[in-house]
């Protein structure tokens, strides 16, 4: 069995809430553990928001069911009417992550036939409690830049590796498959990727650090372009000098492919092959223009593939101005 650092900061938050609450002589201190419990997510981001969002909740529950107990009473029904307003209310405010705790809350005003401004900020303390030890676990966040750095190395290793692959089964028909289930493998990586670098976004409260998670969505971008050169490499089937060019191209970009790379000379070297093709002979046959139609659109979609990077360093360049 194995106890990881959530359940820890769980459980701790939710015994200090407990403690706190009986120490200050509240009401129903259980509450405020339970809340806590409720409370401790992945992320600051999350954490803070959930506790901001259930205070609002609260505060909306506690004004609806205050004009339901004072005219239904103190009753199942007088209840049931406070869920057909409140729940709806919730959830046309975005408050629906708050409705299960602020009900509870209201069924203790329902118990205690009590709708005084002192039980009232009972339970808003039962609320700011627990919300607060859960904020408090979470200020501690295990740092996953390391590992976002090492995910960026082994998926620029996985795309020089496809690229070259690319490269040496330009031409050859029926000997690239097992290419595309590499395209899957990189895409699913990069998914991980980007999920780590959500987490690692919104555990910086005070500022933006979304690099990460661009980079992860932009080699996502690519993984989709790169497919679609695969389908179209498939169909390619001409004399191996017909295609000598682009398979240098796409051998220089393996060699090159770097999270420092701007694209920019893989650009122009695309612009030089699209200059080499217009000056061949024109196609003779039918089958001879398909195939060199095929070459263009495989240089228009790695046009799009490295335009891609391109406009993400632009952008990041933008940013650090």
């Amino acid at each position: 069995m194995k106890i990881g650092l959530r359940t820890i900061k769980t459980a701790v938050s939710a015994t200090l809430s407990m403690i706190i609450a009986g120490s200050l002589g509240l009401l129903y201190p259980a509450s405020a553990g339970i809340i806590s419990v409720l409370s401790v997510t992945n992320t600051k981001k999350t954490s803070l928001l959930t506790g901001l969002y259930r205070l609002l909740s609260l505060a909306l529950a506690t004004g609806i069911a205050y004009v339901c107990f004072t005219l239904f009473g103190f009753n199942p029904v007088a209840f049931g009417i406070f869920l057909l307003l409140f729940i709806p209310s919730a959830v046309y405010f975005k408050l629906s992550d708050g409705i299960v705790v602020s009900s509870v809350l209201v069924t203790q005003y329902l118990v205690e036939k009590n709708l005084s401004w002192a039980f009232i900020g009972n339970e808003f303390l039962l609320m700011t409690i627990g919300v607060g030890f859960a904020l408090l676990m979470n200020v501690y966040m295990p740092d996953a830049e390391k590992r976002l750095k090492e995910d960026q190395e082994v998926i620029e290793v996985m795309f020089r590796k496809i690229l070259n692959n690319m490269a040496a089964y330009l031409n050859q028909h029926g000997k690239e498959r097992n290419l595309f289930e590499k395209c899957d493998d990189l895409k699913a990586f990069i998914r991980t990727g980007e999920a780590w670098a959500k987490t690692h976004a919104e555990n910086h409260l005070l500022s933006s650090n979304d690099y990460y998670l661009n980079y992860f969505t932009m080699r996502r971008m690519q993984s989709n372009s790169l497919k679609d050169m695969l389908r179209i490499l498939e169909k390619i089937t001409v004399e191996p000098e017909q295609v000598e060019s682009i398979q240098q191209l796409l051998e220089y970009t393996a060699d090159t492919f770097a999270e420092t790379n701007d694209g920019q000379a893989i650009l122009d070297r695309i612009a030089q092959v699209y200059e080499v093709y217009r000056k061949k002979e024109l196609p003779k046959t039918r089958e001879e223009f398909e195939n060199r139609a095929q070459i263009f659109q495989l240089l228009q979609v790695f046009h799009s593939f490295i335009q891609i990077k391109a406009e993400f360093s632009r952008h990041q360049n933008e940013k650090a101005l």
